[in-house]
């Protein structure tokens, strides 16, 4: 579709949302909203009026294609040959240290600028550190196990102290080759924090690392071959290596190369909490697995993008962090769908290596809704009058076009007291006879807390736009329509990772109705 005709067709859709409700006003289809940043003060608003940059973005990708892969379109740009790393730790605590493990072909010097993301005046950034020169040359790649496992022992090329006044954020390190016009990609992990917050924001580096390819064909859903996916068991993966272009290849994005699906699902709303002022802390998802605690240091958890691979444990955990007063946030899509088994590293550092185990059976009992799997189309409006709905000007059977995509959730639901469906529509999808309805809900918790599903990977897409980020749907790449195994449990065995859908950005409506649930989520939370 040519842009014109495009944005014709975005300007009629967004006239049949209701949009009178915010004063009538076509926002565009980029930039930041007229939508006031609420005031809230404390760590993460003084931390955000300090000095950002946009220099935290990559302007020499180090992409390279081996030739005997150059033919397969999940296979072309997959990896930084020319200098690519990774970080030994997937979250620390300020005052821990972290390993950096660079490889560089050819051989040469590199710098590493750590940055913050955040909001930061609009530039999605902050200049952190910077480290090096360090000498880098070509590492090796492993050899793979009977599971088809690799781990990168690599030399370490520096360690770093996080400073103790650094707050908690996702991270990325900057690397760049130390030379003009220098090719760069990333390394990425999260400063957590041991404080009481508001918010406790989840990154979804399982999923990143399950769909992660590096080198060649060696994601969760690779046997050895380009022509399927491959979903069975008996294949691993390890953090011990860098992020490559990931499996959904669909997805095409070389300036987001080493940084995990951080950049592509999740970034925005990092941006717009911190825009917000919310008192935000993140974590790793193995946070939930080995330091459980950190659930009891917040009133809000959130869930963002594709939050797809979680342990039994991690799921026990939010089931007690909610029976204890947590209120939870699904702002994602396939989430808790399929349990993973963790497994020491060559170097016995426990939950560096995963595989799959079996799909969850009883994942609506946390989240309200089944996950499935690929379905898109909009937000239809249910229960208009429900505190979610406030100062929306929405009525039932009102649309917000294009937020549902690329996964999602949906029935059955689970028998919750209080459990209310709050939207509910359609969706198109490539397998006929499957179930293909989204529905988002909420149900009240035991201690005035609440449980919230929007039920797609898409939600974070209406809420901002950072500097750089890529529109879900908009990679322009066509992709065959691999499919997955039929689901053990009778769910949704999905469709290829073509872009079915396309998001339309940034909407007033995805935004009032996310402060309304976080404001609310705090403002009842017992803790």
């Amino acid at each position: 579709m040519e842009k014109k005709e495009f944005d014709i067709t975005r300007r009629k859709l967004l006239k049949n949302t209701a949009l009178a409700g915010l004063g009538g006003a076509i926002l565009p289809l980029t930039g930041l909203t007229n939508l006031t940043p609420q005031k809230k003060g404390g760590l993460i608003e003084a931390e955000n009026s300090k000095p950002g940059t946009v220099e935290w973005q990559l302007q020499f990708t180090g992409f390279d294609t081996p030739v005997t892969m150059a033919s397969h379109s999940l296979i072309r740009y997959l990896r930084s040959l020319s200098i690519e790393g990774f970080v030994s730790k997937t979250s620390l605590l300020p005052g821990e240290s972290i390993d950096f493990k660079i490889s560089m072909d050819p051989p040469g010097n590199f710098l590493i600028d750590i940055y913050r993301m955040g909001y930061y005046g609009g530039t999605g950034g902050r200049h952190m550190a910077r480290l090096g020169s360090f000498k880098g040359s070509p590492q090796p790649v492993p050899m793979m196990t009977i599971e088809r496992l690799r781990e990168c022992n690599w030399e370490v090329s520096t360690t770093f102290t996080i400073p103790k006044d650094w707050p908690s954020g996702v991270y990325l390190g900057k690397l760049s080759r130390d030379e003009k016009f220098g090719k760069q990609s990333y390394v990425i992990f999260v400063v957590k924090e041991h404080r009481k917050s508001d918010v406790l924001c989840q990154v979804s580096d399982l999923s990143w690392q399950s769909y992660n390819k590096w080198p060649g064909r060696d994601s969760l859903y690779d046997d050895g071959s380009t022509s399927v996916w491959y979903t069975g068991p008996n294949v691993r993966v390890s953090f011990d290596r860098p992020y490559a272009k990931n499996s959904l290849g669909a997805f095409e994005s070389p300036l987001s190369a080493g940084s995990g699906e951080f950049l592509l699902w999740e970034h925005p709303m990092t941006y717009w909490l911190e825009q917000q002022g919310y008192d935000v802390t993140y974590c790793s998802n193995l946070d939930l697995h080995f330091d459980p605690d950190i659930l009891n240091l917040a009133k809000v958890f959130l869930s963002v993008g594709h939050d797809e691979y979680w342990t039994r444990k991690m799921y026990e955990e939010a089931i007690k962090a909610r029976d204890n007063g947590l209120s939870l946030a699904f702002f994602s899509g396939n989430s808790i769908h399929h349990q993973i088994n963790l497994f020491d590293s060559y170097n016995r550092t426990p939950g560096r290596v995963f595989s799959r185990d079996k799909p969850f059976s009883d994942e609506e009992k946390l989240m309200g809704l089944t996950s499935y799997g690929v379905g898109y189309g909009d937000w239809v409006v249910k229960k208009s009058m429900h505190w979610i709905y406030e100062g929306t000007g929405l009525k039932d059977g009102d649309r917000i076009p294009a937020v549902i995509g690329w996964e999602y959730h949906g029935p059955p639901f689970p028998d919750i007291k209080g459990l209310e469906v709050l939207a509910e529509s359609s969706l198109s999808q490539a397998i006929p006879g499957k179930q293909n309805i989204h529905s988002a809900i909420v149900y009240p918790g035991p201690k005035s807390n609440w449980v919230f599903n929007a039920g797609t990977c898409w939600w974070s897409e209406g809420l901002s736009k950072p500097p750089g980020h890529v529109p879900a749907g908009f990679s322009g790449i066509e992709e065959p329509a691999y499919l997955y195994a039929e689901d053990p449990y009778g769910r949704s065995s999905s469709a290829g990772h073509n872009p079915g859908g396309r998001t339309f950005g940034i909407n007033p409506h995805v935004q009032k109705i996310t402060s309304n649930i976080l404001d609310r989520m705090i403002k009842d939370s017992s803790r």
